[in-house]
C-alpha cells in the first residue's frame, strides 16, 4: 500500500474534504434507467404531515435516487436535508 507524501500541503487535503462535503451537500441527476416510483413518492408526500420521515433500506436499493427525484419535483417546494452515516 502506498504510503502519502509527507511533504504534501496542507491545501490539497482541505480542497479533498470540500469536494467531499460538497458531494454530499447537493441533489444529485437522475441517471440514464432512472424507473419513477410514483408510490413510494406518493408515501414521502404523505409523511409530510408528520415531523419526522425515515427512509430504511438495504445498500443499493435506490433510497438516494427516490429522495432526489421527490426532492426534485416542482410540486414539492419542501426544504429538504439528510445526513449519513
Amino acid at each position: 500500500m502506498a504510503e502519502p507524501s509527507v511533504g504534501a500541503p496542507a491545501v490539497v487535503a482541505v480542497s479533498e474534504r470540500d469536494v467531499l462535503l460538497a458531494t454530499k451537500l447537493h441533489v444529485p441527476r437522475p441517471q440514464p434507467g432512472f424507473v419513477p416510483r410514483p408510490r413510494l413518492a406518493a408515501a414521502l408526500d404523505e409523511g409530510l404531515a408528520r415531523q419526522l420521515v425515515l427512509v430504511c433500506a438495504p445498500a443499493g436499493s435506490g433510497k438516494t435516487v427516490l429522495l432526489a427525484d421527490w426532492a426534485g419535483r416542482p410540486a414539492g417546494g419542501v426544504a429538504v436535508a439528510g445526513r449519513c452515516r
